[in-house]
């Protein structure tokens, strides 16, 4: 059975379907990631008791893999009593993996901020909250924004994973078409294509953010 064009573009409405699901999944990820990594590190820098607590679960989620983590939340919680929706077990899945690549890098911006800085707000007699809020939030956000944007790239190409657990998104979709038509080139083929348009749009938005931050120009 050779690979039919006609059929590739007639099913590309189909595969479509499930766009809107990757998109939402893909920026509430990044969003719950962003901030569950955020909170990791505030964590890792509270308390010396805290502290290893806390690398130790960052450390355990960078050393599994997403799928086995998304796997755990819906097909083994079930066995406790803990049954969850399947796009919120995509959603915290994926944001749950990220935060703990996202706390690295949350930790190397904040590190890249001058000590005097905090120590100066110690000075003013800022509490550790208005701290974080207004002195090392607004400098960190300038220093990590290039590979927040990189690792929302990957978020996007993460979201193929959860066809294994039924959410409707865009390689769902074509392995619903395949099922029904018995042709897999095709829709694999599509959705490559699609994921592939949705990436090289979003690294162009997170080129515009850095050059809107001048990042860009600043590393030149």
């Amino acid at each position: 059975m050779g690979f039919d064009f006609g059929f590739a573009i007639k099913i590309v409405p189909h595969v479509l379907e499930g766009i809107g699901n990757t998109i939402a999944v893909a920026i509430l990820s990044f969003i719950g990631a962003t901030a569950l990594g955020f909170v990791w590190e505030i964590l890792r820098r509270s308390h010396p008791v805290v502290r290893p607590v806390v690398q130790l679960i960052v450390d355990a989620i960078r050393s599994t893999p997403a799928l086995v983590q998304i796997y755990f939340l819906f097909f083994v919680l079930p066995y406790y009593g803990v049954v969850l929706p399947a796009l919120f077990v995509g959603v915290f899945g994926i944001s749950f993996y990220y935060s703990g690549y996202l706390s690295e890098v949350f930790k190397a911006g904040i590190d890249a901020i001058p000590q005097g800085q905090r120590e100066a707000a110690q000075t003013l007699g800022l509490s550790w909250p208005d701290t974080v809020r207004f002195v090392i939030v607004p400098q960190m956000l300038r220093n990590v924004a290039a590979p927040l944007g990189s690792y929302s790239v990957a978020i996007l190409k993460t979201t193929p994973l959860l066809a294994v657990i039924a959410v409707p998104e865009m390689l769902g979709s074509a392995f619903d078409v395949a099922s029904d038509t018995y042709r897999y080139a095709e829709p694999m083929l599509v959705a490559g294509v699609l994921f592939l348009i949705l990436a090289l749009i979003a690294v162009a938005f997170v080129t515009l953010v850095e050059r809107r931050l001048g990042l860009i120009g600043s590393s030149r």
